[in-house]
């Protein structure tokens, strides 16, 4: 998480901060706020988007979109990185009951949901994207573990994981 944070420093991004009632759409649990009936003028509000360079975000829906666009490539790019950590962790569990460890899976997202205000994020956002990487990596782990034994099964050389080059250093 707050990796993501110095990520968003270093582009020069920085996100406003206001005392409205939107401020309460950041915690868990959400304001009970009654719909809204307006029929607004585009765009309402103020950019809460701020650059280093003392500009704002955005002036369109397209440059929105064209942003989240990045945005959704580098998730991809990090969802991949962490499943290839996922399946490494896979490793080092001997049994089929090792790979669904409960209080593990609520400590990652109690961790994601704790942190989400230091960089930002709407605990929301945190807790239901969390829950899905977490239920999705351990169906993901659980297949790695059962495939490794119908390879050894099958007698073919017994590699755990697909080899992958990851473009950092650690």
């Amino acid at each position: 998480m707050l990796g993501f944070l110095v990520a968003l420093q270093l582009i020069g991004l920085a996100v406003a901060s206001s005392s409205d009632l939107s401020d309460k759409c950041y915690d868990i649990p959400l304001p009970s706020i009654p719909p809204s009936t307006a029929n607004r003028t585009v765009p309402w509000g103020e950019p809460t988007i701020h650059y280093a360079n003392g500009t704002t975000c955005c002036t369109s829906l397209d440059e929105v979109r064209t942003q989240l666009n990045t945005i959704d490539a580098q998730l991809l790019q990090l969802l991949s990185t962490r499943a290839q950590y996922v399946g490494e962790a896979t490793r080092f569990k001997s049994t089929l009951a090792d790979v669904n460890v409960p209080s593990r899976n609520e400590q990652v997202i109690k961790g994601a949901v704790d942190a989400a205000p230091s960089v930002h994020l709407p605990q929301i956002i945190a807790k239901d994207v969390y829950e899905g990487i977490i239920n999705s990596s351990v169906v993901f782990e659980e297949c790695i573990f059962n495939a490794y034994d119908l390879k050894s099964a099958a007698g073919t050389p017994q590699k755990s994981l697909k080899s992958t080059v990851l473009a950092r250093d650690y």
